[in-house]
């Protein structure tokens, strides 16, 4: 185990989150590094169970700038990570339209897109180095809180600390005490299917080889209704792609479970033969996945009434794919969230989760717009205005989004947001 991480004398404050994904690991070590003391709690019992999920994630600049800052981490994922700075965009009949170039962003920040379980595996073992106490099996039912503490009921068992973080996704049980009921998903009226393969079974398919002979690819096709993207990893040795469709299933069943390649075909029928190639190479034995867009109204407020308790990451605001800031926003979450601890202090718990609130409550719900912005961009598009104006289509990349270092903006802001809070109280 590494023990010679750089971290802030410590803080006295316990915290536990709740949730190992990429949000409570990411909050857990920027906990870490504030000096606070963590204790991670996840209901999954082996790390294999998170790790195996095969499809893509992305982090932008704003959300992968933080990754430099945890020593050995930001290396590790840009050795398998995609390789390409543009993406390549065609009408769904198969005409080529046009190429969203990236470069200009890297002086914005390092992009990371990879595999989902590869990359949280970088950010868990990081987490383990530091010695941060991560226990698995922990079933957590209920969420409490006074004015001097909050706590779980974990395996029947309370458990309490200065603060909860519940970062457990957008079914966490968290969003009970902050909401003050209980709130049901809503269907977004799509679903994603996802899907990861070994390159080498494209590699001898003549209509499809020159996406992964050829080092790492990024191409998308835009419909009625539907986009599918594709792309190539490792220098072509792996293969995944996602397309978003409506949705047609029922919102109470399974949110995620296995796809079928008959039913993906259904959804794609007239599409570009190299769309409908790609599905059908497909191995029946690759890990296929039909995942349900979950939608939540935007909340009111991320925080309980004592402010003790904490949502982030998905559990306060979920992210269409389509955005492609949702694990991005996630990070900035637990940078904002530790900073704030730190500068308020152990007295002023409290104080420093409403500063919390108070910093990313407009920008991330004006962040999740864009989600909805390009997905109806995309999904119905205007194709007459589009070959008039190929860039039309291409996704928005905005500085004040991408451009963007949480904890700097937070150390500059911290005190103004808390003496206006503080003003705020007064005067009721």
């Amino acid at each position: 185990m590494m023990t010679d991480f750089p971290r802030r004398p410590p803080s006295g404050i316990s915290v536990i989150i709740v949730g190992a994904g990429f949000a409570g690991v990411s909050a857990a070590i920027e906990c870490d590094r504030k000096g606070h003391s963590i204790v991670l709690l996840d209901k999954t019992e082996t790390i294999e169970e998170i790790t195996r999920f095969g499809d893509i994630i992305s982090f932008d600049p704003n959300g992968a700038r933080n990754f430099e800052r945890w020593p050995g981490v930001i290396e590790a994922m840009q050795k398998i990570a995609r390789q390409t700075s543009w993406l390549d965009l065609y009408h769904w009949k198969g005409e080529f339209v046009t190429r969203q170039s990236f470069a200009e962003e890297k002086k914005w920040g390092p992009r990371i897109n990879g595999h989902r379980g590869e990359l949280y595996s970088i950010i868990l073992q990081h987490a383990k180095d530091r010695g941060i106490d991560i226990r698995l099996g922990q079933r957590v039912t209920d969420y409490f809180e006074d004015g001097e503490k909050a706590g779980v009921v974990v395996n029947g068992q309370r458990m309490t600390a200065d603060i909860v973080i519940a970062a457990e996704g957008v079914r966490s049980r968290g969003r009970k005490i902050v909401l003050g009921f209980d709130d049901k998903p809503k269907s977004s009226g799509y679903a994603v299917y996802r899907c990861w393969f070994p390159g080498k079974v494209l590699a001898d398919n003549d209509k499809l080889k020159h996406l992964v002979v050829n080092g790492d690819v990024h191409c998308g096709w835009i419909g009625p209704d539907l986009h599918f993207l594709a792309s190539s990893l490792k220098q072509g040795s792996e293969f995944n792609w996602v397309f978003t469709h409506v949705d047609d299933g029922d919102i109470e069943e399974n949110w995620q479970f296995p796809g079928k390649v008959e039913d993906c075909l259904k959804y794609v029928e007239g599409w570009s033969p190299i769309v409908q190639e790609i599905v059908k190479a497909t191995p029946r034995n690759g890990r296929l996945i039909d995942h349900k867009l979950v939608f939540r109204d935007p909340l009111p407020t991320f925080i309980s009434p004592k402010a003790r308790i904490v949502l982030i990451g998905d559990a306060a605001h979920p992210f269409l794919p389509t955005s492609i800031q949702g694990a991005s926003q996630s990070i900035e979450d637990g940078v904002v969230l530790a900073a704030s601890l730190e500068m308020a202090g152990k007295r002023n718990v409290p104080l420093a989760v409403k500063a919390y609130e108070k910093i990313r409550y407009e920008r991330v719900h004006k962040a999740q717009a864009l989600g909805v912005k390009t997905r109806e961009k995309w999904h119905k598009a205007n194709w007459d205005k589009i070959r008039e104006d190929p860039e039309a289509i291409h996704l928005t990349r905005e500085a004040w989004l991408l451009n963007f270092d949480a904890e700097k903006d937070c150390y500059e802001r911290y005190n103004d947001v808390a003496a206006s809070l503080k003003g705020e109280q007064a005067r009721l």
